[in-house]
């Protein structure tokens, strides 16, 4: 199914052929599924590019996935794919490459957009990246009163923070210790003084994140940077020792007081929300090294080249794509959970909301029609076993069939005593009880009191991933983020949707533009929105007239 065709998703005789085949598999359960074929677990369960999953806890057949395999294939999702490593402009509503996937290419591969080699431009800004940073750590880069910087600031927002966040908190046993890191991302002013409450200024570095350097929150949190340096140090010559950009709008750079030679820059074919390996990663090579971070990258490329040039029946971000898929659009389930057994990851489920929801939260196709079927669901998650103590019962007993990944690790990073065994036993045990419950025969058999068992019955049939790997290490980190990101490019794909616009962030930031500056008038021309909008504004300027 070719962009733009006028053919239906949910016409297709492949969407009818699983809709029929979804009448006789929910009438199934898992724990029926798994009695029926005891290879289950082998017949559904794969690895690749350094990753074990397990889906067989899904509810599918053989059967399923061929048909879900014919619907990825009848909408050309190979064909997708190459496009998106061709360079050509899949991002159709903003006429964009996407290629992130050039940000962690060997510089032995070449991928040409518009006639220029991209790989070799991303490798010149590693490299002046990498430099850089062995200037920080060895204290060559000096402050503007000759000490060396301790405390990096990274200042931005969305794709601009997510991304470092999340990788620094993962790779924090990476990190060099002896330096503070602290990301500051909301316009809340209370943000940015807890950040900087207790740091030097005179050993304090900021990186400025923002494509255009214009951006509303980054902006305003680096101006009251400036202003917090510049009334500890002085003068404004220190800005140029204490403030670095990742932009693309030298001018504006310029004017801020930073050196052109301290920016570093992307193309225009990164999506924020995929550019954490890009130069909006120099908070993430500061803190574990540029090795390390080549480390990643090698992990994000080597899940690339296992998404394109592997079999869909054996490709992990296509079987967990169309997984997704089947839950949402044939079982209803509007959610999905991601449940980390790893302290470490504890910002993934946060950083996968923004990879998945800005980039499939979509209603229109390709060709402007609007979508007869659900797009995204809501990623929502935290680490294991925190949530056990928390939403899990939902999960388990709550009236809505959640589908959820489970991530672990084989090797503790920080093995102490029995921890690691326990913390894995939770994970397994689990994904069993969600998959297979508790019966009220079971609990009677246990001599639970009749009048209890409604309370204690757990249906089980909650569908999991399980996704392992050896140990959590900057490659890994790597791989696990480029599957997510391709899981997301197919789902996309098969909807027939531009999963790398975002036209949905613009209305709420042109509204506020209005709003700024009323809510600092005390009186002024009539206010013009809404009766509530117009409620609110008065309220707020009420109430800071008196200082309540």
């Amino acid at each position: 199914m070719k962009s733009g065709n006028p053919v239906s998703l949910t016409n297709l005789s492949e969407w009818s052929d699983l809709s029929r085949h979804y009448e006789l598999i929910s009438k199934k359960d898992l724990k029926a599924l798994f009695e029926e074929d005891p290879s289950r677990a082998d017949k559904f369960s794969l690895q690749g590019a350094g990753l074990f999953l397990d889906y067989s806890k899904n509810r599918i057949t053989a059967e399923t996935m061929e048909k879900l395999f014919s619907l990825a294939k009848r909408c050309d999702v190979s064909g997708k794919i190459e496009a998106m490593f061709n360079g050509e402009k899949i991002n159709q509503t903003e006429k964009r490459a996407v290629l992130h996937i050039a940000l962690r290419a060997p510089s032995s591969q070449h991928i040409f957009l518009d006639g220029v080699d991209v790989v070799g431009e991303v490798h010149e800004t590693l490299s002046r990246m990498a430099d850089f940073v062995r200037r920080i750590h060895d204290g060559t880069w000096k402050g503007y009163t000759g000490k060396p910087i301790r405390n990096i600031v990274n200042i931005g927002i969305g794709g601009s923070d997510l991304g470092p966040v999340m990788a620094y908190e993962a790779l924090k046993f990476y990190s060099h210790r002896e330096m503070t890191f602290r990301f500051v991302s909301n316009i809340d002013g209370t943000d940015f003084v807890e950040a900087t409450r207790d740091i030097d200024p005179s050993e304090t570095l900021f990186i400025l994140s923002s494509k255009t350097f214009t951006t509303l929150e980054t902006m305003t949190n680096a101006s009251t940077a400036r202003n917090w340096l510049l009334s500890a140090l002085g003068s404004q010559d220190a800005v140029s020792r204490h403030f670095v950009a990742v932009s693309t709008n030298r001018a504006e750079v310029m004017k801020f007081g930073i050196d052109p030679e301290n920016m570093f820059g992307f193309g225009d074919w990164v999506g924020g929300r995929y550019s954490m390996d890009s130069a909006i990663g120099l908070s993430i090579m500061l803190a574990v090294g540029p090795v390390h971070f080549y480390e990643m990258l090698a992990g994000f490329h080597e899940m690339d080249e296992h998404f394109r040039k592997t079999p869909m029946e054996e490709n992990l971000p296509v079987i967990m794509g169309l997984l997704s898929l089947w839950e949402n659009n044939f079982f209803g389930s509007a959610t999905r959970g991601i449940f980390p057994y790893e302290q470490y990851l504890k910002r993934f489920p946060a950083y996968l909301q923004q990879l998945t929801m800005e980039s499939n939260g979509k209603h229109t196709t390709m060709s402007g029609n609007r979508v007869t079927y659900d797009t995204c669901p809501v990623f929502w998650g935290e680490p294991g076993t925190n949530g056990q103590h928390s939403f899990y019962q939902l999960i388990h007993q709550g009236t809505r069939v959640i589908p959820s990944d489970l991530i672990g690790f084989f090797h503790s990073l920080n093995p102490v005593g029995p921890h690691h065994q326990i913390l894995l036993a939770n994970l397994f045990a689990q994904s069993e009880a969600l998959a297979f419950g508790l019966s009220p025969e079971a609990l009677r058999k246990q001599g639970v009191a009749e009048e209890l068992i409604p309370h204690k019955v757990c249906e089980g049939n909650r569908p999991t991933n399980v996704i392992l790997a050896d140990r959590l290490t900057p490659a890994t980190l790597g791989r696990l983020v480029a599957l997510y990101e391709h899981s997301v490019f197919v789902q996309g794909a098969i909807w027939e949707i531009d999963s790398f616009d975002q036209w949905g962030v613009e209305l709420g930031k042109v509204l506020a533009q209005r709003i700024i500056p009323e809510l600092g008038e005390q009186s002024g021309p009539a206010l013009s929105h809404d009766s509530s909008t117009n409620r609110l504004i008065e309220l707020f300027r009420k109430k800071r007239l008196k200082g309540a």
